[in-house]
Parts: structure tokens; C-alpha cells; sequence
């Protein structure tokens, strides 16, 4: 198509069209694309093009097409969306941005992935509608050229996907001309036997019927020109192939057993001569019993607005009528595309209509993850209607089968969680009672009523689905969360330790927990063991038995002095070692030596700020390194530690040190408030691993406000 082609189409149908705009997105997307090519071995350009042709037909406002021409390249070429916006403006950067930012996900499973770009999709149209429709118009694209791809596998993959996810979006939003081609372009990748089986059989009906649809035209003609309608319009229309196997597949009927495989539609000018028209074809023809069908007083959610019936027609064939206004066929043709609203510079808000929407967005709220996500969601999409009224007459269109816990659900959600019975058409029923399309519901809820797992069973909307199985997770985490905490606080009892939430916090991220809630039903259920935790909160703590059995050990030990030695490598044979206080020093740190004439070595950390006034005396340092030997020995860790001024709070600070394995060297008190006093405390330990495990011990503890290693005096 050439660039004045597309700008001519969109002028026909609205002269106040951008043309400008248009042109220059046409120009910037094919410079933009350049010499990239499509597995048809043809210009990628020609894609985002035939997908603005595609929204002409649908009579798409400019940034709608502009929006077409545009929505590869952010994805395709590089070229950022603020160049786009800066270009084009916002808005028509705001749907390119929700129509390619859909395919970016990059999730391990593939069921994930799919489930991930359909929520985003939601949440994109949901915005604007128009998202959905540049998407559709793409996948149609797609479609029509899908024999260009060598893999048949990924041929059905697409195939599939369409099917499931974007057919039923088309004929949610009324578009059922984009969901017939869908459908049948699918069904030649999915099952090409069977489309093929169907397409002999029709080539042989119309080879045997070629002048039956024509004389049953012509006697709908006359009958309804005999009634006082001359001006009403009769034409068939052959049901696509897709459709004639779905429905063999539903009523398990063979091919001949089908009586619709044509339906005629009749366009009248009003609502009132569609009742006439009715009128005429049911005075003049026997009517076969339970095939009328109202869909004026009773739209369909999608908007779908329409008199169905069936007769015993001319000739005596079975005939399916459909008769509706001009207005009508155009809504059921193109669907929301057929509404003006944001053609004439409104916001976009036709979408506002779609109930199924805001549920389906509700159904994302409540699921927990996004396959589960995308399950209830093909059961919000894939159902056919039944049409229940409230007691103030309020239509409620739900899934054949629905229940009335799915009639409370579609109500609201809190009149779902507490619906405790219901009457329909005045009687008193089961909550499990299958509801049929005119059945008037009146609900019965109670405070005290919660979801129960029973009505998953039988509920059959995504959305009631969603939240009884929200409710039931949470209320099962509840419990396996206050199970955790009793076996927590059980297993801290028994080591002498006070359970706290404060503990528990310290370690949500070493345990890769969210929530401490999170963590305790983990717990409870089995998949994390109360001892793991109690370990990662206290990771140098030895049972109450085998501290006492080492603090007996200790006593029978003859002190040492603080400068007693520990087995270094790199020293100076004979020379003295002292341990730096500045730093305090401990096995596990990286250390180096300073030699004082008279004094020996002192013992450093790396990282020691006393080091820098030795930087001018390259001769006096040593690389040493701890011995192995050093195990079993003790040095002393300094700490600082802020403490709650309250009875008993250095008992337990004491109790904590020595339970993990230390030994209070020495103490000092540096401040005292009413509420805290801070503390030094020289512990004895065997290393910087010790003094770190003591570290978590003190931070889990109730009574400790703040407590970290020392450096300095």
C-alpha cells in the first residue's frame, strides 16, 4: 500500500484526520525498519503497514493507525519510546509502549511467559482499548502469513495461543469478523485434517445447493415485503469452518445433522421493525422451539445486539434467521471499534462497558501466581452466556453452568465471601443450584459467613474461583503461620532463649523471606525447620548441655594475659607480640605487623586507622598472617552495645555471650540515659567468626537496642 493509499483510507471515513501526523509516521517507521526483512523475504516494513490497514477497516482514529505504524520499531530497531513521544506526543507513545512492551518478558517457563503477557495486556487495555485492537490487528497480520514459517511446531505453538487468548478477546470486545478469521486461520495450523474434511463437505453443499440459498433469499424478500417492510435488506452467510467443527465437537453431531451451517440475516432501519420482521417470519413459518433468541432487550456483554430465531423457511429448510438495524450488524461486525467515543477527541471510555473486564482485572488481584492467573481467566473467557436478573431487574450475564456462588461473586466479591443462601424466582435453593437464563436471584449473605473450600467444586467463573482459593491460602497461612511461631518459640524456650519478632526480622533476607509472617508458615508447613532458623539467628550457639561441659573446660583453664601469644606466621623469631587496641585484632582478620624498637611487633587489622601514621615507615611492617595452630587459643573481641535500662537486662546479655560460646574479659559503662546505657565489653573468643555469631546472638536479643564490633580505644 502506498503512503497516500492509507491516508486516503482513513480520510474517507474521517476527513478531519490527521494527515500529517499519519504521513510522518509512516516515514519515520519505515526509515526506521530499513532493510529488515520478514520470513516471507519481504520488507519488515510492510507488516506494520498492512496492521494500519487492518485498523482502517475498523475505522481507527489517527493515532490508532499511527500507533499500527509505530508499534514494532521501539522493539525492532532501537529507537527509544521518548523519541517516539517527542515526535508523535504522548498519547500516541503511550500505546506504542503498551503494545510492545508486552513481548519483553523473558520468563524461564514458557506457560509463565504466556500467562505474564496476557496480565500486562489487561492492565494495557484496560487504560485505553485501543491497545487491544492494534494488538489483535498485529496477531491477525500474523496469522495471514503464517505459512511463511518453516517450523511447524512453532506454527501450532502461535496458533494455539491465538485461539486461546486472543479469538475470545476479539469476540469479548464484539469484533467478530476479527474472530472468525482468527479462528479459521488457527484451525489450518491446529487440525489442518479436520478444516480440510469440513471444506470438502461445504464444496459438495454448495456444488448440490447452488440455487437453495438463492430462492430462500428471495422468499424472506417477499414475505417481509408482504408484512409492510420493502426496504429490509436479506443476505446469507455461510458459518466459517471453525465454527461448523466446534459446534460437531459441542452437540457430538455429524456434519449432515448441522441446520445452520447458513444463516440469513435481515437489516432493517429500527428497533421497532426488527420486532416486526419478527413478527412477519414467525406469522408466515413454523418456528422451531427453543431457538429464539433476544438480544436487543438482552445485549450480550460484549454489546451484541440481535433477534435469532429459527423456522422451517422456504422450501422447507431449516433456517436461521438473525435480524437486526444497520447500527447493530456494524457493532457486531467491528465491536467497540464501532463506537465513535474517542474518534471525536474523547477520552476513551467505551471499554468502561465491559463488565468482564474490570472482573477479569479483579480475577489479577486475587490470583497468586500467573499461570493460576491465566487458568481463571480462560474460564471468564471461553464460556457461553446465561442471563440472570437481580431483584431490581439488573442483568447479570454469567458462564453456562454458572452456580449462585458465581452469581454472588459476580455481584461483588464481598457479597461472595458471605453468601449463606439465596432464592431463585422466589424459591429457596442450594447454593450449588445451576442457574438458566431468566432466573431472578436474590442472594442471602451473613457477616459471619465466610468462603468455604466446598464451592470451588462446583463454582465455575474465574473470578469466584480466584477468591475462594485466596481466602482458602490465607486462611491455611494463618494457620501454618501460628504453628511455626509455637514451634519457634518452643525450640527458643528450650535453649534459654526469649522468642521475639525482632529476631526473626534480623534474618528474613539471609533466610530469603519477605515477611516474617512469610517465614513462620514456611515453618509450619514443613518446608523450612525450626532448628534452620533458630541457626540462622543464633549461628555460634552450642546446646545448654555441651556450654556447660565448655564453660566447666574453661575454668580449670589458667588464665592468660591479653598479650599472651597466638601462633602467627611471618614473625621475627624471639621477637614480642602485643595486639593492637586501637583495632583489637582477631583470628580471621587480615593483619600485619609493626615492629617498636623495645617493644617487639604490635598486631594490626589492614583496615586499622593507626596504620596511617606508619606510612612514611615502610621498613617497620611485617606481612603476617594468622597459624593455623591459633585454633583452641583466645584473644579478646571488643564490642560496643546499647542497652535497655531495665532490671535484668545485663543477666541476659551475660547468658547470651556465654551460650555462644564467650567470655566476659571486661566491662565498662559509657553513658547512661533513663532508658539506655552503653556499654564496651572485652569478650574472649577463639576468632572474628565467633565474635561475629555472637553479634547476631546480641542483635536477636529483646533487651539490645544496638551492638557492633569496636575499633579504636
Amino acid at each position: 500500500m502506498r503512503q497516500y493509499e492509507l491516508v486516503e483510507r482513513v480520510k474517507a471515513y474521517d476527513p478531519n484526520a490527521d494527515e500529517d501526523l499519519i504521513n510522518r509516521a509512516y516515514v519515520f517507521a519505515m526509515m526506521a525498519h530499513g532493510s529488515q526483512l520478514r520470513a516471507s523475504g519481504d520488507p519488515y516494513f510492510s507488516h506494520p503497514l498492512e496492521v494500519a490497514a487492518i485498523l482502517t477497516e475498523m475505522k481507527l482514529d489517527t493515532a490508532s493507525i499511527c500507533t499500527a505504524l509505530l508499534h514494532d520499531v521501539v522493539e525492532d530497531t532501537g529507537v527509544p519510546l521518548s523519541e517516539i513521544e517527542k515526535l508523535f506526543g504522548k498519547e500516541i507513545a503511550r500505546l506504542v509502549d503498551g503494545v510492545t512492551k508486552l513481548g519483553k518478558l523473558e520468563l524461564q517457563e514458557k506457560g509463565a511467559e504466556q500467562a505474564e503477557n496476557f496480565r500486562k495486556l489487561l492492565v494495557a487495555m484496560s487504560e485505553d482499548i485501543r491497545v487491544l485492537l492494534v494488538k489483535l490487528a498485529d496477531r491477525l497480520h500474523n496469522m495471514r502469513t503464517m505459512h511463511h514459517i518453516p517450523s511447524e511446531e512453532k506454527r501450532r505453538k502461535k496458533s494455539l495461543e491465538t485461539l486461546e487468548i486472543y479469538a475470545p478477546l476479539a469476540e469479548r470486545i464484539g469484533i467478530n469478523k476479527v474472530k472468525d478469521e482468527l479462528e479459521d486461520l488457527c484451525f489450518t495450523y491446529i487440525n489442518p485434517e479436520a478444516r480440510a474434511s469440513i471444506m470438502s463437505r461445504l464444496e459438495q453443499l454448495r456444488a448440490h445447493g447452488a440455487d437453495t440459498v438463492p430462492q430462500i433469499i428471495a422468499g424472506l424478500n417477499e414475505v417481509l415485503a408482504e408484512g409492510g417492510l420493502p426496504k429490509a435488506e436479506v443476505f446469507g452467510r455461510e458459518k466459517r469452518a471453525y465454527s461448523i467443527w466446534s459446534k460437531m465437537q459441542k452437540k457430538d453431531i455429524t456434519f449432515e445433522q448441522l441446520s445452520d451451517i447458513m444463516a440469513f440475516r435481515i437489516i432493517v432501519p429500527d428497533i421497532g421493525e426488527c420486532y416486526h420482521a419478527l413478527g412477519i417470519i414467525h406469522s408466515h413459518f413454523p418456528v422451531v422451539p427453543g431457538r429464539f433468541k433476544d438480544y436487543i432487550s438482552t445485549p450480550k456483554p460484549n454489546g451484541y445486539k440481535s433477534l435469532h430465531t429459527t423456522v422451517i423457511g422456504p422450501m422447507n429448510q431449516r433456517v436461521e434467521v438473525q435480524i437486526r438495524t444497520r447500527e447493530m450488524h456494524e457493532i457486531a461486525e467491528l465491536g467497540v471499534a464501532a463506537h465513535w467515543g474517542y474518534k471525536e477527541g474523547k477520552p476513551a471510555g467505551d471499554h468502561q462497558q465491559y463488565r468482564w473486564l474490570r472482573e477479569l482485572l479483579d480475577i489479577l488481584d486475587q490470583s497468586n501466581k500467573p499461570d493460576e492467573f491465566l487458568e481463571h481467566t480462560k474460564l471468564e473467557l471461553f464460556q457461553d452466556q446465561v442471563f440472570t436478573f437481580t431483584p431490581k431487574g439488573a442483568i447479570v450475564a454469567l458462564p453456562r453452568g454458572a452456580t449462585l456462588v458465581d452469581f454472588a461473586y459476580a455481584v461483588h466479591s464481598a457479597v461472595g465471601d458471605h453468601c449463606v443462601g439465596a432464592k431463585v424466582n422466589g424459591r429457596m435453593v442450594p447454593l450449588r443450584t445451576v442457574l438458566r437464563n431468566g432466573d431472578q436471584v436474590e442472594i442471602i449473605t451473613s457477616k459471619a459467613q465466610t468462603p468455604s473450600p466446598e464451592w470451588e467444586r462446583f463454582v465455575v467463573t474465574g473470578k469466584a474461583r480466584a477468591r475462594i482459593r485466596k481466602y482458602v491460602r490465607t486462611q491455611q497461612r494463618d494457620q501454618y503461620a501460628g504453628l511455626g511461631k509455637a514451634m519457634l518459640e518452643k525450640l527458643f524456650r528450650q535453649e534459654g532463649y526469649e522468642y521475639t519478632e525482632k529476631a526473626i526480622e534480623g534474618i528474613l533476607k539471609v533466610m530469603k523471606f519477605e515477611e516474617v509472617d512469610d517465614l513462620l508458615a514456611s515453618v509450619g508447613s514443613g518446608f523450612t525447620t525450626a532448628q534452620q532458623v533458630f541457626n540462622a539467628v543464633f549461628p555460634g550457639h552450642r546446646s545448654q548441655q555441651l556450654a556447660e561441659i565448655e564453660a566447666t573446660k574453661k575454668r580449670q583453664t589458667v588464665a592468660r594475659s591479653a598479650d599472651q601469644p597466638v601462633a602467627i606466621r611471618g614473625m621475627i623469631p624471639g621477637m614480642a607480640i602485643h595486639y593492637a587496641r586501637c583495632c583489637h585484632p582477631l583470628p580471621g582478620d587480615r593483619i600485619v605487623g609493626i615492629v617498636t624498637t623495645g617493644k617487639g611487633v604490635t598486631v594490626h587489622t589492614i583496615d586499622c586507622e593507626t596504620l596511617e601514621s606508619f606510612a612514611e615507615s615502610p621498613e617497620r611492617w611485617l606481612d603476617i598472617a594468622w597459624d593455623n595452630q591459633a585454633a583452641g587459643n583466645e584473644v579478646i573481641g571488643r564490642i560496643n552495645a546499647t542497652v535497655s535500662n531495665e532490671p535484668g537486662a545485663l543477666g541476659t546479655i551475660a547468658t547470651v555471650i556465654g551460650k555462644n560460646g564467650g567470655n566476659i574479659n571486661n566491662l565498662k559503662f559509657t553513658n547512661r540515659s533513663q532508658d539506655f546505657f552503653e556499654m564496651q565489653i572485652d569478650i574472649d573468643v577463639a576468632d572474628v567468626k565467633q565474635l561475629t555469631n555472637i553479634l547476631a546472638a546480641l542483635r536477636a536479643t529483646p533487651v539490645v537496642n544496638a551492638v557492633e564490633r569496636t575499633r579504636g580505644q
